[in-house]
């Protein structure tokens, strides 16, 4: 199902924002749309609209729309599950697109797996690196009963 058509200077709106940096969803507030329309409108006029933006990592559009699902920059950090939920949602809002190639339909189910098992993962890693400072605090405390027992 469409939504109503936009506008030219709806569409010139549109370009205004994405050049002030604004995601799809402030865009959508701004514009009374949602958030998927913003991005589908961003995407048919070739911008590369934000999805989800935090300090050093940036999904935007054109990614998604070329499949690289994440794209990180500056210190290498891990995408929060927040941002990989937000791609979870622009695939499965995709998936509800009428006419889409086969292709893209087996694209989408892609980044959706990918998004799952990245959440899974990621709370795999986040338990490791917690029982590893644990495991550094008991080694630091072991240390400290060493040098005691030696000094007695």
């Amino acid at each position: 199902m469409r939504g109503k058509p936009w506008s030219v200077e709806e569409e010139r709106r549109l370009r205004q924002f994405v050049e002030q940096g604004l995601n799809a969803f402030e865009v959508g507030v701004e514009m009374g749309r949602n958030a998927n329309a913003v991005y589908e409108k961003a995407k048919r006029l070739g911008l590369r609209v934000i999805i989800s933006r935090k300090s050093e990592k940036i999904i935007t559009s054109s990614d998604l729309g070329s499949g690289s699902g994440f794209v990180l920059s500056g210190s290498g950090g891990l995408p929060s599950v927040e941002e990989a939920l937000k791609v979870l949602v622009v695939a499965v809002d995709q998936l509800r697109v009428s006419g889409l190639s086969q292709a893209e339909v087996s694209r989408l189910r892609s980044v959706i797996s990918g998004v799952k098992v990245y959440k899974e993962l990621l709370a795999d890693f986040l338990n490791y690196r917690g029982l590893e400072q644990r495991l550094v605090e008991l080694e630091g405390k072991y240390a400290g009963l060493v040098k005691k027992a030696e000094n007695v």
